[in-house]
C-alpha cells in the first residue's frame, strides 16, 4: 500500500524523471496519476512496467490525492498550487512561484529539514533552483563547521534546465553546424552549439539576472541570510548537469583536508578530488546518478580563509525530480502527511 501521487506536468524532462526517482527509491504509491494541460490530455506515460494516460489538469479532482508534484513552470504553479492546497494534498511545487513567499518552506531535506514543519501553512512546499539545490548541499557541512562569510559562484548549467526545447536546439544547432544548416536560435538569446552564454532569466536593474538573484535569495532563506554571496550564471552546450566554480571565504581557517573530511561525512556529497586526470567529475559522470560530486577541493591563497572546489550534480535529479521526491520522503518521516485512505500513502 502507498501514498496517492499526483503529478502536474508528467509529460515534461523533470516530470518524466520524477516517475523513474519515485520507481527507483521504491516510494510507497497506492495510486500514480499523470495530469497535463487539455491539450496532452491522453497522452502516454511510463509508470514503472506500466503505461498510464494523462488527465486534463482542469477536470481532476485534486482532493482525492495526498501529495501533488507541480512541474509544470510558475505560471501554471501561480494558478493552481493554492487552489489545490485547500483542497487537503501538499503540493511540492519546482517553479519559482513561492520560493520567497513567507508562509512557504523552501527545503533541501540535507540543508533544513526542520522547515517541514512549516508545510500546513498554505500545504505548499517549494523545491529550489536547481543550481541552488547543489550549491546549498555542498555549502551547509562547511558553514557549520566554519561560518561562511562570502562565496563566489560561477555556473556552468546545461541546457536541460531550459526544458525540451533547450535540449533539441542544442541538438539541431550541432548538426547544423556540421552540415552548413541554419543555427538560428530560437530557445537562447544566441547560439548555443559549440558556444557559452553568459545570461540565463532576464536582466535586472542592478546588471545581474533574475537567475543569479535566485541563487543568493534561496540560499539565504535556506541556509544563513549574513552569508554574502555573488553569481554569474551561464548556459553551456551539455545535456545534462550543472556545474558550478565556487570560492568561500570563512571565518576562521579551514584546510582542504579538513574540508574534505567533512564533506565526505555529508548526507547526499561525494568527493572525488584527485590531482590525476580522472580525480574530477564532469557533468557526463554526474548524469543520472543521485549525488553532489565536489573536486578539486583547494586553498584560495587571495582571501584570508579562503577555499575553491568544484561542484557538479544531475540538475534533472538533485536539482529537480530528486529533491521533491526527498522531500514526499521527509513529510512521510516526519508524519507531516497521513494518507486519506488511512493507509501509508504517497502524491507526489
Amino acid at each position: 500500500m502507498g501514498y496517492r501521487v499526483a503529478i502536474v506536468g508528467a509529460t515534461g524532462n523533470v516530470g518524466r524523471e520524477m516517475l523513474s526517482i519515485l520507481e527507483e527509491l521504491n516510494f510507497p504509491v497506492e495510486k500514480m496519476h499523470a495530469i497535463a494541460s487539455r491539450k496532452s490530455k491522453g497522452m502516454e506515460v511510463a509508470w514503472g512496467d506500466k503505461t498510464i494516460y494523462c488527465e486534463d489538469i482542469e477536470q481532476f479532482d485534486f482532493s482525492t490525492v495526498d501529495i501533488v508534484l507541480m512541474s509544470a513552470g510558475g505560471s501554471v504553479s501561480r494558478e493552481w498550487s493554492e487552489k489545490i492546497g485547500k483542497l487537503g494534498p501538499i503540493v511540492i511545487d519546482n517553479s519559482s512561484a513561492f520560493r520567497q513567499d513567507d508562509d512557504v518552506p523552501l527545503i533541501v531535506p540535507e540543508v533544513n529539514p526542520d522547515a517541514v514543519k512549516l508545510a500546513k501553512k498554505k500545504n505548499i512546499i517549494a523545491n529550489p533552483n536547481c543550481s541552488t539545490a547543489q550549491l546549498v548541499v555542498a555549502l551547509k557541512p562547511l558553514h557549520d563547521a566554519a561560518k561562511i562569510k562570502r562565496a563566489v559562484v560561477s555556473t556552468y548549467q546545461s541546457v536541460s534546465g531550459a526544458g525540451k526545447e533547450g535540449m533539441d536546439e542544442l541538438w539541431n544547432q550541432t548538426k547544423a553546424v556540421y552540415g552548413l544548416g541554419d543555427t538560428t536560435p530560437k530557445k537562447f538569446p544566441k547560439q548555443i552549439a559549440f558556444n557559452v552564454i553568459p545570461y540565463i532569466g532576464s536582466f535586472r536593474d542592478d546588471g545581474y539576472t533574475d537567475e543569479e538573484a535566485k541563487m543568493w535569495d534561496e540560499t539565504h532563506k535556506m541556509l544563513d541570510p549574513n552569508i554574502k554571496l555573488t553569481v554569474t550564471c551561464v548556459r553551456v552546450p551539455v545535456f545534462v548537469g550543472h556545474s558550478e566554480s565556487v570560492t568561500v571565504e570563512f571565518d576562521r581557517p579551514i584546510e582542504p583536508d579538513e574540508a574534505r573530511d567533512i564533506l565526505r561525512e555529508a548526507p547526499g556529497v561525494l568527493v572525488i578530488d584527485k590531482m590525476e586526470h580522472d580525480g574530477y567529475i564532469t557533468p557526463v559522470d554526474a548524469a543520472g546518478e543521485h549525488a553532489v560530486f565536489i573536486s578539486r577541493i583547494r586553498k584560495d591563497p587571495t582571501v584570508e580563509n579562503g577555499l575553491s572546489f568544484w561542484v557538479v550534480s544531475d540538475n534533472l535529479r538533485k536539482g529537480a525530480a530528486l529533491n521533491a521526491v526527498q522531500i514526499a520522503q521527509l513529510l512521510d518521516e516526519t508524519g507531516t502527511i497521513t494518507p486519506k485512505s488511512g493507509v501509508r500513502t504517497m502524491i507526489v
